[in-house]
């Protein structure tokens, strides 16, 4: 058993899962749907691919930077005939979130994944897109861990300097993943079965949600000092180069 560790950062986010007609709504964390579509595009799948090996995966995300909701209003006007009644749609964004994404299984399939993340056939999306990320998702597979919760109760706090300097009381994290045996948990129908053109697919998931300490994360002291530029590695979300 191994766990392979995503960042999913962007300008904005959108990961909905009951999105219907003109509302299209997104959650507060990536869902385990929206996760295996990025997957799924890293590696070059058709839309007719079987998804069992990535909806096996256990799947966990911690909210290290839930950023702020934002509401598109769009319009549609056809062409010519302007008659005809005009499409409205409500389309909502999480802005300035970051997420750290823990998923664990054998670790020769999560080695292909960090691969295909690191050189994706397809260009990646954070659930639209709109929305592509602005720093490369994976941070590796690591087999110091036994499973996403240990993992995700360990790693470095992933927040921007200028939010915990304004979010100095933030005491804990929300953590949300696969439910286990045993245990209460809220239903979300992420779970994806096919992503065809002829009709998307889900089943219903179990989800469990605990919080994590910051000051186990190793990043829970704040430093109000600023230092200045950070220098970014090299990311090309659309492959361009």
């Amino acid at each position: 058993m191994a766990v392979l560790l995503l960042e999913l950062s962007g300008p904005l986010q959108s990961w909905g899962d009951s999105s219907r007609y003109v509302k299209r709504g997104t959650r507060w964390e990536p869902t385990k749907s929206g996760v295996a579509g990025v997957l799924a595009s890293a590696l070059g799948r058709a839309r007719e691919d079987k998804l069992d090996d990535l909806s096996s995966l256990e799947f966990g995300v911690r909210l290290d930077q839930p950023g702020s909701l934002l509401v598109d209003f769009q319009t549609e006007r056809p062409l010519g005939d302007t008659s005809k009644a005009m499409p409205l749609s409500y389309r909502y964004y999480l802005a300035d979130a970051k997420f750290l994404v823990a998923l664990a299984g054998d670790a020769s399939w999560l080695q292909e994944l960090d691969e295909a993340l690191r050189h994706p056939s397809w260009p990646l999306y954070l659930g639209r897109r709109s929305c592509p990320p602005d720093t490369p998702p994976s941070r590796g597979v690591r087999d110091d861990y036994q499973d996403v919760r240990s993992a995700l109760s360990s790693e470095p706090w992933l927040a921007t300097g200028r939010y915990r300097r304004r979010h100095q009381y933030v005491t804990d994290l929300e953590v949300a993943c696969d439910v286990r045996e045993g245990e209460s948990a809220e239903s979300q129908a992420d779970l994806p079965l096919s992503f065809s053109g002829a009709g998307r697919k889900y089943a219903g998931r179990g989800v469990y949600r605990f919080r994590v300490p910051v000051k186990q994360l190793g990043g829970g002291k704040v430093s109000t000092t600023s230092t200045g530029a950070v220098a970014l590695p090299a990311h090309d979300p659309m492959g361009f180069f």
